[in-house]
């Protein structure tokens, strides 16, 4: 690329490969097993295709959506993601600040390099925390501190009753604390900036884990070996459900069935995921059941795995998403730039989806329907439950 602006997320990813250690960009970059399930998640967008109205008044076009009876600037969040300190300096931090100034929510994951107090402290954005289940008396600590630091929206994540088996993090023994091996210290050698900022700001750490209250030898095991609580089920949520008094929603799903059990135990959203292909390998892709679980339930659907591009975005807006959330796209972002990266990232969607809105004749994303899509295409999802989608404006914002 040389000096040449960044015109989208595959730009930034190519800077982000070219500055960081390949062990971390493969963290980064990386999937379950053979990897099938990255590019599942890019095909799906690729088999779906717009079908436009014309003579339509675009002129002006509005991306602000409402979610959860409240307004955002955009569709977007930016989600859930883990050592983000791995790739730049405070990256959570830079991560919510650049949420912020775009007016959307960040959510912090139970894997930050920054504890949860820190975050609320240090950011005035809107803030969301998810929940990893690592020990069940660790994860009552961990929605009390929460709740305490003044987060208002709890995401339960489901899909990783084990880790998954990320071959490239195996081969490249990638850990925390890293192990500074002879092939450690040459890549870090050959990525000076990276290098630089490890020594100036030390080793990443998981911060909400550095607590005294983490000292029952039964939680410092599990800490130890990264073990999440595979017993976690239906009860446990109903468990997790009375003691958080706020907002809740279950991330992970990608049966319409367990959406509507969700909401049946009173979850008051779910966001559809495979995890952006780092968990299970098969595993569909969370656009392939998007239309039959927002036909299904009365309530807000979220989506994430794989977005790329603001097209992106609005076909699954198409399909019933009441919003989508980033992982990769505005990592690679901080990867190659930091918090301006993230900002720039955001930037480029958000003026994808309004080019994406006038080319396919919808002057608002409160607008979108499956009337925009081609569904008598054969990899189309099932028209049956698309028919049934409520309109948008009338739907449960």
């Amino acid at each position: 690329m040389s000096n040449r602006t960044p015109l989208n997320v595959a730009d930034y990813r190519e800077l982000a490969r070219r500055r960081l250690p390949k062990m971390v960009f493969d963290y980064l970059d990386g999937g379950a097993e053979d990897e099938k399930g990255l590019a599942h998640n890019r095909s799906v967008f690729d088999s779906l295709r717009f079908k436009p109205k014309r003579l339509i008044d675009v002129s002006q076009r509005e991306l602000a959506t409402p979610l959860f009876g409240k307004p955002q600037a955009m569709p977007l969040l930016i989600g859930p993601t883990g050592l983000n300190g791995a790739l730049w300096p405070e990256g959570d931090l830079a991560l919510a600040r650049a949420a912020a100034r775009a007016g959307i929510p960040f959510v912090l994951s139970t894997a930050s390099n920054l504890s949860i107090e820190d975050v609320a402290r240090r950011c005035e954005g809107e803030l969301w925390f998810q929940l990893y289940v690592v020990h069940r008396s660790l994860a009552g600590q961990m929605v009390d501190r929460a709740l305490a630091a003044g987060y208002r929206t709890l995401v339960l994540t489901t899909d990783v009753g084990v880790n998954g088996y990320r071959e490239r993090d195996l081969r490249n023994a990638f850990k925390m604390p890293m192990s500074f091996t002879p092939n450690v210290l040459l890549d870090g050698f050959l990525h000076p900036r990276w290098s630089l900022d490890l020594v100036r700001h030390g080793m990443p750490q998981l911060a909400n884990f550095v607590s005294s209250q983490a000292t029952s030898i039964e939680v410092q095991a599990a800490l130890m070996s990264r073990q999440m609580d595979a017993s976690f089920d239906w009860q446990a949520l109903r468990w997790l459900r009375d003691k958080w008094p706020h907002r809740l929603l279950v991330k992970g799903v990608l049966d319409e069935d367990d959406a509507a059990r969700c909401i049946a135990e009173g979850v008051d959203g779910v966001i559809l995921s495979n995890h952006g292909g780092r968990q299970l390998d098969g595993a569909i892709s969370p656009i392939e059941v998007l239309a039959q679980t927002a036909a299904s339930i009365d309530a807000p659907v979220l989506v994430d795995s794989g977005f790329r591009r603001g097209a992106d975005v609005v076909k699954a807006l198409c399909l019933g998403a009441d919003a989508v959330l980033l992982g990769r796209a505005t990592l690679y972002g901080l990867a190659a730039r930091g918090e301006a990266g993230v900002d720039e990232v955001l930037r480029l969607l958000k003026d994808d989806i309004d080019r994406t809105l006038a080319h396919i004749g919808c002057p608002s994303v409160q607008q979108l329907s499956p009337a925009y899509l081609d569904l008598q295409m054969p990899s189309a999802p099932d028209r049956s439950a698309v028919a049934s989608l409520p309109p948008r404006e009338l739907a449960r914002r």
